[in-house]
């Protein structure tokens, strides 16, 4: 499988309009890829809380649209990243958007763990309830977003779940780069699958973003890592690897807390 992720970089000197042809661009340019993977809020930028409102879209707004003729004259999966989506009742969401190659929308994914200590998106978002996976050929993804990251038991989730190949579009700061890192090779290691992580370049309200976009195989190695600067980082990687591990080395199978609980037979 041949993914391609998108650090695109979020400036302000450049309009969500303007932003999404330049994607639509890159994303069209990736014709060949089987993935293709944006980041976080890159319409808005993820640190722009002042910009949430003004910059919120429904599900199948603009960006979804710009999106949908992309991923269909590439041909390919793509990830859309995530907008800042106004839902019917008004309320917003940081949600991911995740097309098939004939530009439907195959899965929507509200983030879940909103970053800000009650303040930022924590208090300006509300929090999405239900784990994404989305059947690929040859594997299958699990959806999260950013500082989901942090929260390991969200990645369980999606391993019960059937999830292979973990795609993380992020807007994640410069100054806590080393975490993204290791997060990201701990999730893999410890779920036993690939981790596909897309961060930001530029700077979203003042906040540098630490970019270095990641992609790692189920023992942790990293197969290739982005700079700090706009790029596309390509990959190629074989998911039969995530089973040859788990054969291999089946950790997974040991597991004893967080299971759900056995059921008592009736008599």
């Amino acid at each position: 499988m041949r993914a391609a992720l998108i650090q695109i970089a979020v400036n302000e000197d450049e309009t969500a309009e303007e932003r999404r042809r330049r994607a639509a661009s890159l994303v069209v340019a990736q014709a060949g890829a089987d993935l293709v993977v944006l980041p976080e809020l890159w319409t808005t930028g993820a640190f722009a809380f002042g910009a949430f409102d003004a910059g919120a879209e429904p599900l199948h707004g603009p960006t979804y649209e710009a999106m949908a003729k992309a991923a269909s004259d590439a041909g390919v999966w793509l990830h859309a990243g995530s907008i800042p989506e106004r839902a019917e009742d008004g309320t917003l969401f940081n949600t991911s958007l995740v097309l098939s190659p004939s530009g439907d929308l195959a899965a929507a994914y509200r983030k879940i763990h909103r970053f800000g200590f009650d303040q930022g998106e924590a208090v300006l978002m509300g929090a999405g309830t239900d784990l994404v996976t989305v059947p690929l050929p040859g594997t299958t993804l699990g959806v999260a977003t950013c500082y989901d990251l942090r929260f390991p038991e969200l990645f369980r989730g999606l391993v019960d779940a059937g999830a292979e190949t973990l795609v993380i579009p992020a807007g994640w700061p410069e100054r806590r780069r080393s975490h993204w890192t290791l997060l990201a090779q701990a999730r893999a290691v410890e779920n036993q699958a690939f981790v596909l992580a897309c961060g930001t370049a530029g700077t979203h309200a003042g906040v540098p973003q630490a970019g270095h976009s990641i992609v790692v195989d189920p023992w942790g190695e990293v197969l290739a890592e982005a700079g700090a600067d706009e790029e596309v980082l390509t990959v190629e990687f074989d998911p039969a690897t995530v089973a040859a591990t788990r054969d291999r080395f089946p950790a997974l199978k040991d597991r004893v807390l967080g299971l759900p609980a056995p059921r008592t037979p009736r008599p």
